[in-house]
């Protein structure tokens, strides 16, 4: 574990301000960890860490798509697609998708994006638990957030978006 704690990220501070309790987690980042790898480093099964991933529909001025997933599945671009009333979508490469949110690859977060009024998909599996961790806005810190006060804050759509 990272023995400096940084200050309260955006995403901490949102969910302070819906009154959404969550235990911050911190981790050190040598290279970039995979959302299991953080699992692993967190003590969560990796199917209650999830992950948050940028997508881009093929329609021209349309906007980012965000997707949460299981930390050890894989996003379904298909099914992600017909959920948000696209024909297609496709992974943004990473530096398009730093350079879209403004945040760094793994720490992502989508409660850091709340203004940017982009629709966020949350994979169905989420009822499955009481708590989640998600990247509180910077590589190396996550929430364990209550399930009910993130959807809540996130007004995110529930759907089968993984394979």
């Amino acid at each position: 574990m990272a023995s400096i704690k940084p200050t309260k990220t955006l995403a901490m501070r949102i969910l302070d301000g819906y009154n959404v309790s969550y235990e911050p987690v911190y981790y050190e980042v040598i290279d970039h960890l995979s959302a299991a790898e953080v699992a692993a480093a967190i003590g969560m099964p990796p199917e209650q860490t999830f992950k948050t991933l940028v997508a881009l529909p093929d329609r021209v001025g349309a906007r980012p798509i965000l997707a949460l997933a299981p930390g050890d599945s894989l996003l379904d671009l298909k099914k992600l697609a017909t959920t948000a009333g696209e024909k297609k979508v496709q992974m943004a490469p990473q530096r398009e998708a730093e350079r879209l949110t403004g945040l760094e690859k793994g720490g992502i977060s989508p409660l850091a994006l709340l203004d940017r009024g982009w629709p966020i998909i949350i994979d169905e599996t989420i009822i499955l638990f009481d708590r989640i961790e998600i990247s509180a806005g910077k590589v190396g810190v996550g929430v364990i957030v209550e399930v009910e006060g993130l959807l809540r804050v996130l007004r995110a759509r529930q759907a089968d978006i993984i394979s």
